[in-house]
């Protein structure tokens, strides 16, 4: 009888399961914690997301399918604001050529802001004396406020008292001197370089890290082939950097259709024509302005899904493209 007593086997509780090729078990108190910690880290940012993003997004879906009146929701008409706003003249004229704009300035980014930075970038890369103080300087507008920039721009574009054309005065080049931001001619253009002096700095840094991470074997191996500069950005630098293009054309897309306040704080929402973009437009419409006092809500709204849906669309179609294209590369 001792013996067969001996002999018995009390299993101790599952967490306490130890050896070769076992497990321990988490005890339930750290399995809670756990999940009460990741509650913790989640349900605030998603609270956070869905009120500032999805609600506003929902709401504009819903108030774009009634007409308004000012500000008061009156009936349902279903998509005939959506009609007004692509197919009514002159909302359908003045949709066309806010889009147009817009269309402007993505190309425009692309070419001059991406295009500097992808140089200023390989550039810096060569990492010579001193080239800290210049990724700094480099980026150091990104970081500032736009309403700062804009502000500071608008003193320095001015047609009286701004320092560009008082610069261009004391080289005897005052016949140079344009009202910059008052004429349809320069004020497209004037916002748009404006806007590359302030956001060069960021995708100089993307390319910058996406070139530093291209292996050195590489770039000695073909210097040493006889490769040019030319051949080098061609043919390693580039297709090595495909996900970093990547990033900054959807960036550069969302960005140009949603832009906003740089254009509202230089040209305001009375300033020339040729200033108009989707974005002012949308304002403008659901809004009101000073100079006029017409405000529609339901059309706003209407424009305001269109603008999303176009956005979303189209970052979707880029992303499989451009990543299609880094497989092949």
């Amino acid at each position: 009888m001792a013996t067969s007593r001996r002999s018995e086997h009390k299993p101790g509780p599952p967490y306490q399961e130890s050896g070769p090729g076992l497990r321990r078990r988490p005890r339930p108190n750290a399995r809670h914690h756990r999940i009460a910690w990741l509650c913790f880290l989640l349900i605030p940012p998603a609270l956070f997301f869905s009120t500032f993003v999805i609600l506003p997004i929902l709401s504009a879906f819903w108030y774009s399918v009634y007409d308004w009146d000012g500000l008061r929701r009156t009936e349902y008409i279903g998509l005939q604001n959506f009609r007004t706003v692509l197919f009514t003249p002159p909302y359908s004229t003045t949709t066309y050529t806010a889009f147009g704009h817009n269309v402007i300035v993505f190309l425009t980014l692309m070419v001059v802001q991406n295009g500097t930075a992808f140089f200023l970038a390989y550039f810096l890369s060569k990492q010579f004396r001193g080239f800290r103080f210049h990724q700094v300087v480099v980026f150091l507008p990104v970081i500032l406020s736009t309403i700062i920039i804009g502000v500071q721009w608008k003193l320095l574009l001015n047609p009286l008292f701004g320092a560009f054309n008082m610069a261009l005065s004391a080289l005897n080049l005052s016949h140079l001197a344009q009202p910059w931001l008052g004429q349809e001619s320069t004020a497209l253009p004037a916002l748009m370089l404006v806007n590359t002096w302030h956001w060069v700095g960021f995708p100089t840094l993307v390319f910058l890290a996406a070139i530093q991470r291209i292996p050195t074997e590489l770039i000695e191996a073909a210097r040493l082939d006889g490769a040019s500069e030319g051949v080098l950005l061609r043919r390693i630098v580039w297709p090595l950097i495909a996900p970093a293009v990547t990033i900054i054309v959807i960036l550069t897309f969302i960005g140009a259709f949603n832009w906003f306040e740089l254009p509202y704080i230089m040209a305001g929402l009375d300033g020339p024509y040729g200033t108009d973009v989707l974005g002012l437009y949308f304002y403008r419409t659901a809004f009101g302005n000073v100079g006029s006092s017409f405000q529609n809500f339901g059309l706003g709204s209407a424009l305001a899904v269109l603008m999303f849906l176009f956005i979303l669309i189209c970052s979707v179609i880029l992303t499989r493209i451009l990543r299609r294209r880094e497989t092949e590369l």
